[in-house]
């Protein structure tokens, strides 16, 4: 794989059950490209190691006074610094390739996951830690796979000068084959603090980054009750925590890079000292001494990456974990195995069946318009999430939705998604025009226009042309600013329901369509979405009167289960549950107009009676 090749066709179905599994997965995928950059690698490390080897003989011919030896050295020098060059160009290519292929490859991963889950991917994992994981992340797992290549030719041509000198110079060649390995394991010991620091480090930048989404997204609110300042010290706090991690970090790698300057030092040292002696003794020519040192000294350079391969690791290795516990979620909240398909999906129900919800007993009737009131916003979201095939429990104990008898979350990812739309109480309007807004899959049977105008979207058309340069003059070509900003909360909100209409699925599940509108625009609203979605699945979870009057059919769910179904008016006039949640009546106001909750006696008995 190139670069010029990305993105992957398909990334393939990564192996999440671990950080390392995770790690030795994109290596597998990316065999070809390790391999070419080892090549290159033993080639610029090759030559590196074979510059003492030439400086000797050059030496030794010197001494000799050797004309032709030193010709035939001068040659060789030249071929070396060639290799050194060309290998050292192609490794930095190869290896930038890798870093950057296994970086596409995990983004794609990621990228196809948040397609998969929506937004129940931030009911399962902090929205700081998502952000981490598709920015800084990303380019450590790619820092390591690159780094590995590099390592491995590093390492290979250590091992031939330390065998190399056993034979040129047995003396010496003993103290550097002893010394060496001291080097490479020195800084083992000081391996699991350092990457204890920099979890602590990654961990509260992670928080920092969510809090500053989170102050981002709700800056307008903050505004109005005056909540910048506090928000701005929280941050200021929470940044002077991620400096301070940083520093303990720092200082920790900063002792493994002392002690990866000062043992190498003293191996010079000793092979100076210890050369100086042989030669003085004659067991040891000028030449091999010279040849050592420098062997010793160009070591230096390849055993710099065994400090490398260790931070990559180190550093790599959460972020990996993290990557790996977000790939590894599912919708249904069951671990996938690797290599695992969809295969086994389902087979699409027939055109016409009911939605049902086995956990709380929710039935939208085909082709009715049904309204779910709960008195809990939370249960509303989850139970939003399992009508759209989404189970909401991380252990895979709640049960999606069935639409005709058939599991949604057995279904293939596109079909569940063609049968079923969710649109949730804070839908985002991505930038670009209202075209391109409105470009999205769907049936073709609702226009634009008709999805507007069914929504009450005529102040946000003229909104817009408004704030549109001079040559705009049709409201479809005028530009949307990100998330929607400058447009109201109302009118986000129209153009977002809007957008769903137009999908026109067989079934619509709307969570508070109509939240932020005021009461007579909510009425025109619910007219409207009657009018446009008659015969068609669509079901509404809301508390609105004006919503709930316009529904063929209204369920309340009272403490996760639901009660029997009716209209609007007959559960405002006989179910006191209902009318509480609806009219938002007090305890003190029910029991003065002479309505009393029903006890638990009572709530048994319509049970047993619906049942």
């Amino acid at each position: 794989m190139q670069i010029s090749d990305l993105p992957y066709p398909d990334p393939g179905v990564p192996d999440a059950r671990t950080g390392p599994r995770f790690l030795l997965w994109l290596g597998r995928g990316q065999l070809g490209g390790q391999a070419r950059s080892l090549a290159w690698g033993l080639l610029h490390f090759g030559g590196v190691a074979g510059l003492p080897y030439a400086v000797g003989l050059g030496v030794d011919a010197v001494v000799r006074r050797d004309g032709g030896g030193l010709l035939r050295v001068g040659a060789l020098l030249l071929l070396l610094g060639i290799a050194i060059s060309l290998g050292d160009a192609m490794l930095h290519r190869t290896a930038v390739t890798n870093w950057i292929t296994a970086a596409a490859r995990v983004q794609q991963l990621l990228a196809r996951k948040t397609a998969e889950l929506g937004s129940a991917l931030t009911r399962r994992v902090a929205a700081g830690e998502v952000v981490a994981v598709s920015t800084g992340d990303v380019e450590k797992i790619g820092w390591f796979v690159e780094a590995v290549s590099r390592f491995l030719a590093a390492a290979l041509t250590v091992a031939a000068i330390c065998v190399g000198l056993l034979f040129y110079a047995p003396a010496i060649g003993v103290v550097v084959a002893v010394g060496v390995p001291v080097l490479a394991l020195s800084v083992l010991p000081l391996l699991p603090r350092a990457t204890r620091r920099a979890d602590v480090q990654r961990e509260k930048a992670g928080k920092a980054t969510e809090l500053a989404s989170d102050t981002v997204a709700g800056l307008r609110v903050l505004r109005g009750i005056g909540g910048e300042e506090l928000f701005l010290g929280r941050y200021r706090e929470a940044s002077q925590e991620v400096r301070r991690a940083a520093v303990r970090s720092a200082r920790m790698w900063a002792l493994i890079a002392a002690v990866q300057v000062l043992l190498p030092g003293a191996l010079m040292i000793t092979v100076v000292w210890y050369g100086a002696v042989l030669v003085t003794d004659e067991r040891l020519a000028v030449g091999e001494l010279v040849a050592a040192f420098s062997a010793v000294a160009t070591m230096l350079y390849p055993l710099r990456h065994f400090q490398e391969i260790a931070m990559a690791y180190s550093f790599s290795r959460p972020s990996a974990a993290r990557a790996a516990r977000v790939l590894s979620l599912t919708r249904t909240g069951e671990a996938v195995p690797a290599g695992a398909g969809t295969a086994g999906a389902a087979a699409a129900p027939a055109p016409g069946g009911d939605l049902y919800d086995p956990e709380t007993g929710v039935l939208a009737p085909a082709g009715a318009f049904t309204a779910v009131v709960c008195g809990d916003p939370d249960l509303a979201g989850r139970l939003a999430e399992r009508l759209g095939g989404h189970p909401t429990d991380s252990a895979g104990a709640a049960r999606s939705a069935l639409l005709g008898g058939v599991a949604l979350d057995e279904l293939a990812l596109d079909t569940a998604r063609e049968l079923v739309l969710v649109q949730d109480k804070d839908p985002v309007l991505l930038s670009g025009t209202l075209r391109e807004l409105f470009d999205v899959p769907a049936s073709g049977s609702v226009t634009p226009r008709a999805a507007l105008e069914a929504a009450q979207c005529d102040d946000v058309l003229d909104a817009l042309l408004q704030s549109a340069p001079d040559g705009v003059r049709d409201p479809m070509d005028a530009r949307i600013t990100e998330r929607g900003r400058s447009l109201s909360g109302g009118q986000r909100q129209r153009l977002a329901l809007a957008r769903s209409l137009v999908t026109d699925p067989e079934v619509l599940v709307l969570d508070e369509p109509t939240s932020a509108v005021d009461s007579h625009t909510e009425a025109r609203i619910a007219d409207g979405i009657a009018a446009l979605r008659s015969g068609r699945t669509t079901v509404v979870l809301a508390s609105s009167p004006l919503l709930l009057d316009r529904a063929d059919r209204v369920v309340l769910v009272h403490e996760g289960r639901a009660l029997p179904a009716g209209t609007h008016r007959e559960l405002l006039h006989g179910e006191p549950r209902y009318r509480a949640v609806v009219t938002r009546e007090t305890d003190e106001e029910q029991r003065r107009a002479g309505i009393g909750l029903a006890g638990p006696a009572e709530e048994l008995t319509g049970i047993e009676e619906s049942a």
